[in-house]
């Protein structure tokens, strides 16, 4: 099978960066969201398709003492202004690390990572937001009430095993593109990272 392959990389070595195989090769590859100084990092490519476009992204972290999180609330507006951009034209499906968990029903320990990095109020309001504007969490529209599934494990305190996690990567798609909604699988039995991979399943 020859898949078409798209990267963009981050403006250091070793860190940030995305990519996109597919198996249908896209109309139109765009890297970034049109803003000069957040686009150095690599953090998003786009891949236009015929009934949809398909994004990639890995969202900055706020940091830990929170450093970053004045940046990543610029970039979260900047993000979602992109993303309802393209919304206008085709129905979006938006894929990566989006580095939050939206409830606490999606991290094991809420009330102690509130002022953390990824649980933030300010960072689960700007995901509250994106929500709120057309888009829709995929697998919490499947699931709402589902518990203890994550997506990312730190290394330390044997935190995989205990499942003691956080789920910080998505699909999110346009609201109009719920009827293709099959089902959104997470597939935390597959290592090799911090992170599991996840799966969109559309009807086409």
């Amino acid at each position: 099978m020859i898949y078409a392959c798209n990267f963009i990389e981050g403006g250091t070595d070793g860190y940030a960066g995305v990519g996109i195989y597919s198996k249908i090769k896209p109309i139109y590859i765009k890297n970034g969201i049109g803003d000069g100084t957040h686009d150095k990092e690599g953090r998003v490519i786009t891949a236009e398709f015929e009934n949809f476009f398909l994004v990639n992204a890995y969202v900055p972290n706020a940091g830990r003492g929170l450093v970053r999180l004045k940046e990543r609330t610029e970039w979260d507006q900047l993000f979602r202004e992109y993303l309802k951009r393209l919304d206008q034209t085709k129905p979006v499906v938006l894929c990566g690390d989006l580095n939050v968990s939206h409830k606490e029903i999606d991290l094991t320990n809420p009330k102690t990572n509130k002022n953390n990095a990824g649980f933030t109020q300010i960072e689960r309001d700007g995901f509250s937001t994106l929500l709120s504007e057309g888009f829709v969490d995929t697998y919490r529209q499947l699931y709402p009430d589902k518990t203890g599934v994550y997506t990312f494990w730190t290394y330390m305190m044997n935190a995989r095993k205990k499942n003691v996690g956080w789920r910080l990567d998505y699909f999110v798609i346009s609201e109009r593109f719920l009827p293709a909604l099959c089902d959104h699988v997470v597939r935390s039995e597959v290592y090799g990272s911090d992170h599991c991979p996840i799966v969109l399943l559309l009807h086409t």
